[in-house]
């Protein structure tokens, strides 16, 4: 297994991780079982699914428009990533969005930011409220595209993807946590070694950001981890319900998803498991499956349902990967 196909893993993991838990997003597991089931595969929204209203089985939301957003900014600035041009494209895809018709806009730390920074203040300050788990849930891109080692590059780039919505010891760091266990996999690290460096990672990057209160991410994941991998697989759905929480806080959904990626024994199984758990099911299955990917390579996925969730929304995460790989074998060199 090569990085390209680790590369592809991952994003083809964020994709399918995001689709499959389109029709639960916000609901309460009790709420996902009456109205799916197991939900053994890619469904349509339901009838009490709110934000992805009518959407058909296979779509994506904004997880993975937003992770496409990056990289492809990404790739035309060659890796840099301008402040002014990327609040520009999220608020142009938002307005996309309600022009649409749609519910699926931008998270409340990334729509304060922005409105401050149209409002003028210093992109270094917007982002110093975000707490939730925006920047994380798009990452995976920098994970990608920039190696861990040496670290500071690697953090610089992390903290150059989130300094304008969550520039907090929070929302950086578990931003951090998911790009290094995304970069970890395509260097070849396992699920264990690659959340270990996440959470390590996380550790570092609290430091470079203004402090918010809560659990902190690094310490979290590292108990989540152990908790759901002592545990009984059938069991990781009430762990992650009842004490790990699957909210759109960082410290809990991103632990969630880093902690079900450590103990997955499936992937697939793994983001089913996200996507029943109720909360923010497309994000917690989008980043458990960005890192399951990068470990396990993209024949870790269905080949069907990924060639529905490309076809379904246009994607085409081969050409957006080799651009990624790209700018890492610079870093390299």
């Amino acid at each position: 297994m090569n990085a390209a196909d680790r590369a592809l893993g991952a994003f083809a993991g964020l994709a399918l991780g995001d689709a499959l838990g389109m029709p639960t997003q916000s609901m309460s597991a009790r709420e996902i079982a009456e109205d799916y089931g197991d939900l053994d595969g890619l469904a349509a929204a339901g009838p009490r699914q709110r934000i992805a209203a009518g959407m058909p089985a296979g779509s994506v939301t904004d997880d993975t428009e937003q992770a496409v957003l990056l990289a492809e900014l990404l790739i035309e600035h060659d890796g840099a990533l301008p402040a002014d041009e990327f609040a520009r494209r999220l608020l142009a895809w938002e307005r996309g969005m309600i022009d649409k018709g749609s519910l699926d806009l931008l998270g409340p730390s990334t729509k304060v930011a922005l409105q401050r920074l149209q409002d003028g203040e210093d992109p270094s300050v917007t982002g110093r409220g975000g707490a939730t788990n925006g920047a994380a849930m798009r990452v995976t891109p920098v994970g990608i595209a920039v190696p861990h080692v040496p670290r500071t590059p690697f953090l610089d780039a992390v903290q150059d993807s989130a300094r304008i919505t969550h520039n907090s010891s929070l929302g950086l760091a578990a931003a951090a946590a998911v790009a290094a266990a995304v970069s970890a996999g395509i260097d070849g690290a396992d699920a264990a070694e690659a959340v270990a460096t996440g959470a390590d990672y996380a550790d570092y990057a609290e430091r470079r950001a203004h402090w918010t209160a809560g659990g902190r991410i690094g310490p979290r994941v590292r108990w989540a981890a152990n908790l759901l991998r002592e545990a009984d697989p059938g069991d990781h759905h009430r762990l992650l319900v009842d004490l790990v929480g699957t909210s759109v806080a960082a410290q809990e959904s991103v632990v969630a998803a880093l902690a079900l990626a450590a103990a997955a024994a499936d992937p697939w199984d793994a983001l089913r498991t996200a996507a029943r758990a109720g909360g923010d099911t497309d994000t917690v299955a989008a980043m458990a499956g960005a890192v399951l990917g990068a470990v396990h390579g993209a024949a870790a996925w269905p080949a069907d349902a990924l060639a529905d969730v490309q076809a379904r929304n246009g994607l085409d995460l081969t050409s957006l990967c080799a651009g990624l790989l790209a700018l890492r074998e610079r870093h390299r060199n």
